[in-house]
């Protein structure tokens, strides 16, 4: 998204079957450029971009998963973030990466991703890493030179038992720790739990 990896491929580790295979192969096709810094932006901000896309390619397309592609800064925000889409009569998902206000991939999905609609309304990056900043990841981060590593948006993740909203989960990574996993409400920033694993 130290040596780099997609974060889509370290989501493929973290979720029990069958919501396992994210977008691991395709996303880590797209890799990265170093040759310009990219200004950074929360999730939302690709959104629309994405989702014209996806309607172009399938008609009844929904949104069903959001993660960074590229590391996250502290208010939430990264160069690139990837968003899967889920089409029911092609019975297919389509992954989309944004960078820059364009699409630097979009590809089929070839396995399937089963997973509700996110749904349109959802509290954007940052104001779900402030929470979770202020739940456990600063603490965490002081305490065992943590770093914010990965945030996703979707609902059903790691089994969670609301289906009805979906949630940011946010992860932070340490050296000397297992890591912090914070679950944010997307609906109203409310810390649903955390874990460490």
């Amino acid at each position: 998204m130290n040596e780099h990896r997609s974060p889509s491929s370290r989501a493929a580790h973290r979720f029990a079957a069958p919501v396992v295979p994210v977008l691991a192969a395709l996303l880590a096709m797209a890799t990265p450029g170093a040759a310009r810094e990219h200004p950074p932006f929360e999730a939302r901000a690709g959104l629309e971009l994405a989702s014209a896309a996806a309607h172009s390619w399938a008609a009844d397309a929904v949104l069903i998963y959001i993660e960074n592609d590229e590391p996250l800064g502290s208010a939430g925000s990264t160069p690139r973030w990837g968003y899967l889409f889920h089409s029911a009569e092609r019975d297919q998902g389509r992954a989309y990466s944004v960078r820059d206000g364009n699409i630097l991939m979009a590809e089929n999905l070839p396995m399937r991703f089963e997973a509700p609609p996110v749904g349109s309304q959802w509290i954007d990056s940052g104001a779900a890493l402030a929470a979770a900043w202020q739940a456990a990841g600063h603490d965490f981060c002081r305490d065992h030179g943590g770093q914010l590593s990965t945030m996703l948006l979707m609902r059903g993740a790691f089994q969670d038992e609301d289906l009805e909203s979906a949630a940011w989960t946010v992860i932070f990574t340490s050296p000397s720790a297992p890591s912090l996993f914070v679950m944010v409400d997307a609906d109203d920033a409310r810390v649903r739990r955390t874990w460490r694993g």
